[in-house]
């Protein structure tokens, strides 16, 4: 037997592949694309029918090379790229530049590393998807005009380096629109009106909350109206008017998609989503695994699937009834279905062998990997066992014409949260109330009224970010992390904490581009376009007839914008630190690592400092300020200015305001249900409160 020359993308994974295939296999990696358009020019023939102009990328000529070398001395050439449009794509790149006759049955595709896998994908090749490769070529093509066309108007009118992009113009455009929607909001007062009730006899106790007044749903808006209501209840009885019993039961979600393992990863581990996807690709190109040799621990990781091989369903009840018995294996198998324009030919994001459980790959795996492993195995196992059920109970409370509510549950059975629950950390609070009659009268203990505010729609982070462009047919699952990437990287936006937030760059370009090119940042336009991409890789439209439908109104809007857009200036935050060599008073600027204070004499005076952010906030340690800072990893958080003769220090934004509990200074967090509050920094002390601006 001759030479057979196998290629791959990295050489992780040529290094996994070596291992599973004879000695008669070579495997080498092309480390990504070989060709693209140029950087140099836009690269796309738009009077020829949008022919584009393809180059060896620079640097990747000796990579070129040697796999010509491989390919001459070979029988015969595989091309094992990636199972998706971008895969497809390199694949018919590396067909063009080794000479490779498009119809011959050069192509193999697996969705995992295993051994069987690879030697079936051997076995079994194909011609390469020139529908695939149209699809991929049209969103490239697409991207490129709109980025070399529009963003050379940027760099005009505004600064020099800027882009637009077709898909990060959309994204930046729903940040700057959420931080406008909050900075417009006013917030509404409410008040709502608890109590705490007793048996006569037993003296349980049972938390209560006004829902109704003459059987319809009551708003209370002021304090007064409060009061009033509570001098009603406390002279009226309390009695049991209903109970309700039900049993509930809750279904497992599905296994991970690359949406939902960049969402669940950036909440439960505080993982980005380009942080996620590059742990899980190291995953998926092979990890070495103690007793199980180098193997792909996950399948592939860029899916919008939530398909299950029969194989991996038939292996997980196997492990189901082994591990936790009968009780927790459902009668029949669990099968999800995927959304509309789902690429369904793969699977969802699973483990390759569910034999090997984090326990075990916590041998060989680190931190980081093991978490995202973890998370993977258990929701992937969660998904084939049995619905947890759980006895729920309601107890209305009726005084005169308002009714007051509890409402409870207890677990019955765990079902797959015995190993996975997705549900927040409310929900997870199981709360047994006690056995009552109908009837029965309640002494009233404690009545209070709270005073609420109205919150604004929470800015977007970036787990929320990613469910919003996916629930909108917005990009692709290989593009939601280099979206979010690129908007931080161009500085258009910025992380606060959590929250992702549009600085004034974004909000200029953002400005601009909204108003100039409507369908750029046209959500419905958008995800129509995917639409139109996806009708590409079916066979059913031209690639270059999308290109040209889209190109023609994009060409007018920037001849407008042209003759239009006059020199925008974008004038630097003057701070109030004076320069101490010159006397100016610095400025605010952008750098590689930051923001810094320079001073605006430059290059006469060449003065500059790091930017300290001072909270009008005393260190309840020494009195001294407390500053702003970043840790490492760009996290912000809290610390005393005379650090380090002061070692205070927190995560939370502490306030001017002291616990009335127990004197120690309140820190403000947020949460979807409660908006912003305010808890003490002191962890034994649990007191909390709403917060006011």
């Amino acid at each position: 037997m001759g030479q057979k020359l196998v290629i791959v993308e990295s050489p992780a994974k040529s290094k996994t592949i070596k291992k599973y295939l004879g000695k008669n296999y070579v495997v080498e990696a092309t480390m990504g694309h070989i060709r693209d358009l140029p950087k140099s020019q836009l690269g796309v023939d738009v009077d020829n029918n949008y022919t584009p102009k393809y180059i060896t990328i620079r640097g990747k000529g000796k990579t070129l090379e040697n796999l010509r070398k491989q390919a001459k001395k070979s029988d015969k050439v595989f091309l094992a790229t990636d199972p998706d449009r971008e895969g497809e794509a390199i694949s018919w790149h590396l067909a063009k530049a080794l000479k490779i006759d498009e119809d011959q049955k050069c192509r193999i595709e697996f969705n995992e590393i295993t051994k069987s896998t690879i030697k079936n994908a051997i076995k079994s090749p194909r011609k390469i998807n020139k529908n695939l490769v149209d699809a991929q070529q049209a969103r490239r093509v697409l991207d490129r005009l709109v980025g070399y066309e529009i963003s050379p108007i940027l760099w005009r009118k505004v600064k020099w380096g800027l882009s637009a992009g077709r898909v990060q113009s959309v994204a930046l455009k729903m940040i700057c629109s959420r931080e406008e929607e909050i900075n417009k909001f006013e917030p509404k007062e409410y008040w709502t009106i608890e109590a705490l009730l007793s048996e006569m006899k037993n003296k349980n106790k049972l938390k209560v909350k006004l829902i109704q007044y003459q059987k319809r749903k009551i708003d209370i808006n002021t304090k007064e109206e409060a009061d009033k209501i509570i001098d009603k209840l406390k002279k009226g009885k309390f009695i049991v008017s209903r109970i309700k019993k039900s049993k509930k039961s809750k279904s497992p979600l599905p296994p991970f998609t690359t949406s939902t393992l960049q969402q669940e990863a950036y909440k439960k581990l505080n993982f980005s989503t380009k942080k996620t996807m590059s742990i899980a690709q190291q995953l998926y190109e092979g990890v070495d695994v103690k007793g199980y040799g180098t193997i792909g621990l996950i399948t592939y990781m860029r899916t919008d699937s939530v398909r299950v091989s029969n194989e991996a369903q038939t292996a997980a009840r196997k492990y189901i009834l082994d591990t936790f018995g009968e009780k927790y294996l459902p009668e029949k198998p669990k099968i999800y279905k995927s959304k509309k324009n789902t690429q369904d030919a793969h699977e969802a994001i699973r483990p390759t062998n569910i034999n090997i459980t984090p326990e075990i790959a916590k041998l060989s795996l680190n931190t980081q990997q093991l978490k995202v492993y973890r998370v993977i195995w258990n929701r992937f196992m969660a998904s084939q066992m049995e619905n947890c059920i759980y006895n729920s109970k309601t107890i209305d409370i009726s005084n005169d014409d308002y009714v007051l509510r509890a409402s409870g549950s207890t677990i019955e059975f765990d079902g797959f949260t015995k190993i996975y629950n997705f549900s927040s950390d409310e929900d997870n609070k199981s709360m047994r109330l006690p056995s009552l009659n109908e009837n029965d009268e309640l002494l009233c203990d404690t009545i209070d009224g709270k005073q609420h505010f109205t919150q604004p729609p929470a800015k977007y982070t970036e787990a929320s970010l990613v469910k919003t462009l996916e629930e909108n047919g917005i990009g692709r699952p290989s593009t939601y992390a280099p979206i979010i990437s690129t908007l931080l990287s161009r500085k258009y936006i910025e992380r606060e904490n959590k929250a992702l937030q549009p600085t004034e760059l974004g909000n200029v370009v953002n400005d601009l581009v909204s108003k100039y090119f409507t369908q750029i940042v046209d959500v419905d336009f958008t995800a129509e376009m995917e639409n139109k991409l996806d009708e590409i890789e079916e066979g059913n439209v031209e690639w270059n007839r999308v290109v040209a439908e889209f190109f023609e109104p994009l060409k007018k809007a920037i001849e407008i914008a042209e003759k239009e857009i006059s020199k925008i200036t974008i004038e630097d935050k003057v701070s109030d630190v004076k320069c101490e060599k010159c006397g100016r008073m610095m400025v605010i600027k952008h750098g590689r690592f930051g923001d810094f204070l320079a001073c605006p004499g430059y290059p006469e005076c060449k003065n500059t400092k790091p930017l300290v952010k001072e909270l009008d906030v005393s260190c309840p340690k020494c009195g001294g300020k407390i500053l702003v800072r970043k840790s490492k990893k760009g996290r912000t958080f809290y610390g005393c200015s005379n650090y380090p003769e002061c070692n205070f220090v927190s995560w939370a934004e502490p306030v001017n305001k002291k616990c009335p509990e127990c004197g120690e200074i309140l820190v403000k967090k947020h949460s979807k249900s409660k908006g912003d509050y305010l808890v003490c920094s002191n962890r034994e002390c649990k007191y909390t409160e709403t917060y006011t601006k």
